[in-house]
């Protein structure tokens, strides 16, 4: 947006904004005013909804965390259907909804802030416990569900990095890897 935004922002506004200007710039490039210009507002409207930069970074590690992670676990994990198909359904609401966009910032972040690579470390490690305990209710061994689950964790971090979606049958590509993944002839 460039126009002057004539809705009242709310945080969340001001959050998925800096969670679209991250991976494009990184954590030195969250400028207030550079996102105040990107909603179409003016810096005065981000005082409303946070104290400084400094909160916006925390909340948006929140976010992070709590959205991008813990409610697509908790999605997955609700899930009721066959455990090949739960594996599917998370891979392609990740990807769909270009969940792991923030990851490759925030790892670069985590390396410069202790603080922040506690979070990352973290929510790291709740990725890789899940998506174990997903190829484990699949019928992997707990060696080959852990292997399984690393690499879906890597896989999904990564595909936003190399522009999959602009491929016109990324979703074939997906589902061929997806499964050799789940494909109990193929070593992990």
């Amino acid at each position: 947006m460039t126009e002057k935004n004539s809705k009242r922002l709310t945080r969340q506004d001001w959050l998925r904004c800096a969670l679209q200007v991250l991976p494009e710039r990184g954590v030195a490039g969250l400028k207030i005013v550079h996102l105040a210009k990107h909603l179409g507002a003016t810096s005065g409207s981000f005082y409303w909804h946070f104290k400084d930069l400094k909160d916006l970074l925390d909340a948006l590690l929140e976010y992070w965390e709590q959205e991008l992670t813990d409610a697509i676990v908790n999605a997955a994990r609700s899930y009721d259907g066959p455990p090949e198909q739960r594996i599917w359904n998370l891979m392609m609401q990740v990807l769909e909804q270009d969940a792991a966009a923030p990851d490759h910032a925030i790892s670069v972040w985590a390396r410069s802030d202790p603080e922040v690579a506690d979070v990352y470390q973290r929510t790291l490690q709740k990725r890789f416990d899940f998506a174990r305990w997903m190829f484990e209710e699949a019928g992997f061994e707990d060696w080959q569900a852990s292997t399984r689950g690393r690499l879906m964790v890597a896989y999904l971090m990564g595909e936003f990095s190399t522009n999959l979606k602009a491929n016109g049958n990324w979703k074939d590509i997906v589902q061929e890897e997806f499964e050799v993944l789940t494909n109990r002839s193929h070593p992990a």
